[in-house]
């Protein structure tokens, strides 16, 4: 691949892998132990197991991690990345970046021209890594070369209400040009605004400031806006009216999943509202009454909600459920969350029924930056296709061999984290003997806070050549 002056086609996905720790607890047996009702968790989160690490790992080696897999699994040689850009909010280090970190993978290759460093916005950083790659592959800093994008994070909280609503986790994602996912250019909507809905003053502890109530009605707020202004520029670019059946999926950052099915509805409501009386009539008779809604006042109405989300529960089923496969069996993994989602559909379907599909992705993160984004699957690249999906056909069966721990031990491995975060120096006490080959640890930390990692034996298998 040689320089080039113009556009390179197709930009886009050409693989993707998911490293989740090995560990989890139920959300089932968290319930009895924090002395809660029966499915607080379970059915009014949404939440199944929730993943969790020791301090064997942080970020870095989360990251270190994830992208060796991916590397090795797909046969990338590391001199044909052109850039490297993580997107994060676990911070370890308030100067160096952990892309900095990662460097350590491409020593022997001698590549150090690599540009990019660390992108952060609570949940948003990795989809912003994921646009500046697009945008370096669509400019004439391009070299024809690759981009890597890593989005990750461990999704920590005190002990109490949000607890629950953890989780961890790194998506590691190859970008390039004649990808079997393309990003449709031109239509992507952003809303950015001021508020202290979820953010971290504390940089020596792990655990945030939460606003919930605030924090839910900026998160459907934003989706609102996005949503609409998504709908306003397929209008203007090409005469698209955008609606829920424009789309084959639609993909939503998972805080837990029962608020992503409350999303899809919420989408739904805007449709509504856009909708004239007469269609309404005939596709959502029972929603007619709600076409008046003006959107900033129903964040917390029960009784439209309820409507909503009734008259979406088959759209859920057909286009959002799958994409929460992970999420409910892992958590929030706040900047990996979305790009878990889209895995979890990308593993549901078999390639025939995936090729030529339209997914619509909302990413948010509190502070607050969103987007709404798509992405085609691409009918034109089904041998691409297969290799990106043959990297991520084990992702069930990695996710039922996790070890489970029962509450008690999560509560001590969690009160271990809190009380040795930032900790120099340091020697993690955590099992090695728990983590999956080919896993990186934290073996060190030296009294300057210089951390030294280490891997487990075993490798990712070779799939195929990018």
């Amino acid at each position: 691949m040689s320089i080039s002056g113009s556009w390179p086609s197709n930009v886009g996905i050409l693989a993707i892998e998911l490293y989740v720790p090995n560990s989890f607890v139920s959300q089932t047996e968290l319930e009895k132990y924090d002395g809660v009702s029966a499915g607080k968790y379970t059915v009014g989160l949404g939440q199944e197991k929730m993943g969790f690490c020791s301090d064997r790992e942080d970020i870095n080696s989360l990251s270190l991690t994830v992208v060796r897999n991916l590397m090795e699994k797909h046969n990338i040689d590391y001199s044909r990345i052109g850039r490297l850009e993580v997107g994060t909010e676990t911070i370890l280090d308030k100067s160096k970046s952990v892309k900095t970190v990662l460097m350590q993978l491409f020593e022997s290759s001698g590549n150090t021209d690599i540009e990019g460093i660390d992108t952060t916005n609570a949940c948003y950083g990795g989809t912003a890594a994921v646009f500046n790659s697009i945008s370096w592959l669509e400019s004439s800093a391009w070299d024809g070369r690759l981009a890597l994008v890593v989005a990750g994070d461990i999704a920590i909280y005190a002990k109490g209400a949000a607890r629950p609503t953890g989780g961890c986790g790194a998506v590691a994602i190859l970008m390039g040009p004649n990808a079997p996912l393309v990003f449709e250019r031109g239509l992507r909507s952003t809303y950015s605004s001021h508020v202290y809905d979820f953010y971290k003053p504390d940089l020596e502890s792990e655990y945030p400031r939460i606003d919930g109530q605030l924090s839910i009605k900026c998160y459907l707020n934003a989706l609102d806006k996005c949503y609409n202004l998504l709908s306003q520029k397929a209008a203007s670019k090409n005469g698209e009216a955008i609606t829920l059946e424009s789309f084959d999926s639609v993909i939503f950052h998972s805080p837990y999943c029962k608020l992503v099915q409350k999303s899809l509805g919420r989408m739904l409501l805007n449709d509504v509202i856009r909708m004239s009386e007469k269609d309404v009539a005939e596709k959502f008779p029972d929603l007619l009454s709600l076409q008046g809604t003006k959107l900033e006042e129903s964040y917390f109405d029960r009784d439209i909600e309820k409507k909503i989300m009734t008259a979406s529960k088959d759209t859920y089923n057909r286009k959002t459920k799958s994409s929460v496969f992970v999420a409910n069996q892992v958590g929030n993994m706040y900047t990996a969350s979305v790009y878990g989602g889209l895995i979890s559909y990308l593993i549901s379907k078999p390639i025939t029924e995936l090729l030529g599909n339209r997914l619509c992705l909302f990413s948010y993160g509190s502070g607050l930056q969103a987007s709404m984004y798509t992405i085609r699957v691409s009918s034109e690249s089904s041998n691409s296709l297969v290799g990106l999906l043959s990297g991520i056909s084990n992702v069930q069966k990695k996710l039922e061999s996790r070890l489970e721990f029962i509450p008690e031990k999560f509560a001590e491995m969690m009160l271990l984290r809190e009380n040795t975060h930032h900790k120099a120096p340091y020697k993690p006490i955590g099992s090695i003997d728990d983590l999956n080959p080919g896993t990186y640890y934290i073996e060190n930390v030296d009294e300057m806070h210089r951390r030294e990692y280490a891997r487990t034996k075993g490798a990712s298998i070779s799939l195929s050549n990018h």
